[in-house]
């Protein structure tokens, strides 16, 4: 089984690389999964304190991830396998690869205006070392245009 892996955040970029991912795994028999990044914290204060900031942006993580998925299920009705890891984004994102044999391609989203973002410039950049095809999908394109670079030809109503 294909397995398509996003990097979900609340940007516009993460949400179209999110629909093309689910649209293509709908076509394709495939999976999807959710990767939400828990952004590393930049600065140390009290113990007690610092837990609490870690654990409310876990939360916020997996309220996000969740949401995303449970979008992907009413459309599609399979739900993606969802993880929320804390660290450096380029180091998780190629632990979670190398774990998951079955990952056919990261898919990430180009954002629309300012350049493509540092997942998509370190991972292109490295492309050649990966275990997979790397999709970038770019942030200009509609849901229409989204569906038919999936593979669907075109949305129905």
């Amino acid at each position: 089984m294909r397995i398509y892996l996003v990097v979900m955040d609340e940007t516009e970029e993460a949400k179209k690389a999110l629909r093309f991912a689910s649209v293509r795994a709908r076509e394709t028999g495939g999976a999807v999964h959710i990767l939400a990044l828990v952004p590393m914290q930049n600065f140390n204060a009290f113990a007690g304190v610092q837990a609490t900031i870690e654990q409310e942006a876990r939360e916020r993580a997996e309220v996000m991830a969740n949401a995303a998925a449970g979008n992907i299920f009413a459309e599609s009705g399979k739900m993606p396998t969802i993880a929320v890891r804390p660290g450096k984004p380029t180091e998780v994102i190629r632990e979670y690869i190398a774990q998951h044999e079955g990952i056919a391609a990261l898919v990430l989203g180009a954002g629309e205006d300012g350049g493509p973002g540092p997942l998509v410039n370190h991972f292109a950049s490295g492309a050649h070392a990966l275990p997979c095809p790397l999709y970038v999908i770019p942030g200009k394109l509609d849901q229409d245009q989204l569906d038919d670079l999936a593979g669907v030809g075109g949305t129905e109503g």
